[in-house]
Order: C-alpha cells, then sequence, then structure tokens
C-alpha cells in the first residue's frame, strides 16, 4: 500500500521568512493566473486588443494639444507627442499593474478561501499581465521614432533596468494595497484618485528640468519620476542621465518592495477568514 504524505499548514508569525520559493513552487499557477487576466480583459470586446493602443494614443493627442501647444511645455530637443507618449508607456503599465493588483485578494477571494498556494501569487499575476500591453505599445513607440527620425543611443540598453524599476514599484506598492483591501474596502475607491494624482506629480507632462536642479533629487521620492525620466532618457536619448534622482527612487523602491513583502506575509493568515 503507498504511504500516504500529509502537508500541514502553519500560519505565519511575526517577521517570518518570506519564503520566496513558494512562488517558483507553484510557478505553473502563477502563469494560468496570467493568462487567464489577459484573455477576460479583451474577452468579448469590439476592438480587443487595439484598446492598448488606443488609449496612449488618445492621451497622447490630449496631452499635446493641451500641455503641449497650449501651455507650451517644454519638450527638450523631443517633439511633444514622442515626448508624452515615452513617459506614458511606463506610466500607463504602472497604472494599470496597480489597479489591478491592488485590488487582486478582493476579486480572488473563491480562488483564497478555496486552496492553498502562496498568495503572494495573485498580486504578482496582476502586475505581470501588463508586460503583455506594455509590449504591444513599445511597438507603437518604436514606430513614432521611426515616424520622428529618433535614434536611439547606448543608453537603450538601459531600459530593461527601468523597466524593472516600474515592476519593482508596482508590485511595492501593490502589495501593500492588496493587504488593505481585505481589511479596508476603501481601498477600491482609493485606486482611480491615487493614480490620477499620482500622475500629476510624476515628470509625464512635463519633464523634470523644470524643477531647479538642488531640489531635484526629491523628486526622487516619488519612484516613478525615476522610472519615467530614466525611460524617456534611455529610449530617445533626450536630456541628461537622470542622476541623483534616479538614486533616490532605487532606494525608495527597494523601501517599498521590503516593507510590502513583509507587511503582506505578515497578513496573509487572516485573508482567507477576512476576504
Amino acid at each position: 500500500m503507498a504511504e500516504s504524505t500529509q502537508l500541514v499548514i502553519e500560519p505565519t508569525r511575526g517577521w517570518a521568512v518570506l519564503k520566496l520559493g513558494e512562488v517558483w513552487e507553484y510557478r505553473e499557477l502563477l502563469y494560468f493566473l496570467v493568462w487567464r487576466d489577459v484573455k477576460v480583459r479583451y474577452k468579448q470586446t469590439a476592438l480587443g486588443i487595439a484598446w492598448v493602443v488606443l488609449q496612449p494614443l488618445v492621451a497622447t493627442v490630449i496631452f499635446t494639444v493641451v500641455f503641449g501647444n497650449l501651455a507650451k511645455i517644454p519638450s527638450g530637443n523631443l517633439p511633444y507627442p514622442l515626448f508624452a507618449f515615452a513617459a506614458l508607456l511606463p506610466w500607463n503599465y504602472f497604472a494599470g499593474a496597480l489597479n489591478r493588483a491592488g485590488t487582486s485578494l478582493v476579486n480572488n477571494a473563491n480562488l483564497i478561501t478555496k486552496i492553498y498556494f502562496p498568495r503572494l501569487i495573485i498580486p504578482l499575476a496582476g502586475v505581470i499581465n501588463g508586460l503583455v500591453d506594455f509590449g504591444i505599445s513599445l511597438i507603437v513607440l518604436v514606430a513614432l521614432m521611426i515616424y520622428y527620425g529618433v535614434v536611439p543611443n547606448a543608453a537603450v540598453l538601459l531600459l530593461p533596468f527601468f523597466l524593472l524599476m516600474a515592476i519593482g514599484t508596482a508590485l511595492g506598492v501593490s502589495l501593500w494595497l492588496a493587504a488593505l483591501g481585505v481589511q479596508y474596502r476603501d481601498v477600491n475607491y482609493l485606486l482611480p484618485f491615487l493614480s490620477q494624482v499620482w500622475m500629476y506629480a510624476t515628470p509625464v507632462v512635463y519633464p523634470a528640468s523644470l524643477f531647479p536642479e538642488r531640489w531635484r533629487p526629491l523628486l526622487g521620492l516619488n519612484p516613478m519620476a525615476g522610472v519615467v525620466e530614466g525611460f524617456r532618457w534611455a529610449l530617445t536619448g533626450s536630456g541628461d542621465a537622470p542622476g541623483p534622482l534616479l538614486l533616490v527612487s532605487v532606494g525608495i523602491i527597494v523601501v517599498l518592495l521590503v516593507s510590502g513583502l513583509v507587511f503582506f506575509r505578515n497578513t496573509e493568515r487572516t485573508f482567507a477568514d477576512v476576504v
């Protein structure tokens, strides 16, 4: 007679080990959740995945008219449409990941209460599946660069680093919001407002150079400032390297990510009871 194995699940206590290895063990579930969310997002839509391109293009046109033509916001040596679209690309990825992952635990309540798996997989899936939209929008950005005759330089090799920063920021903030959202449903109402305010606090429609140089590192307290400025600089070669602003943003991202992981792991034992 074959021996049976028994899995004992104990609640996490205190400053527990993060057990990130469990996420790798359940990687197939992560893949399934990512693919499910991508398919559901565009299922039974008339335009389908074209929404990925349409949304940033419409925003770029509006920003160009309002901020580029009417407000005369400087865009360095870049045409304003390219200046805005290059910033909207990482920003839209971040905002979308935040909205999906920030409410992911509540939206997957049935899954959480029925089976055991590392709960970290749920917000992680919400952050990862936005990379599909990001990749499609990146193709459009490359087409715009070709249209305007902008050729990237060697700094483009740093693009994966800035994308990694955006992923880290989205995951760090989402872990806090997702865990808090289980206890407080106010998070559902907070997210749209937070995304809107955060965008205008980030140099998306304006360059960081508008700030005096001595105050510019403080702009890095908003981690997406370093991401957006760095992404635009790396891809188009426009302006100066982010420098101190980027260093501050990297430090804030590390703090957000580590603290979010610890907070999430120390509260997840109550998720099934409360959600």
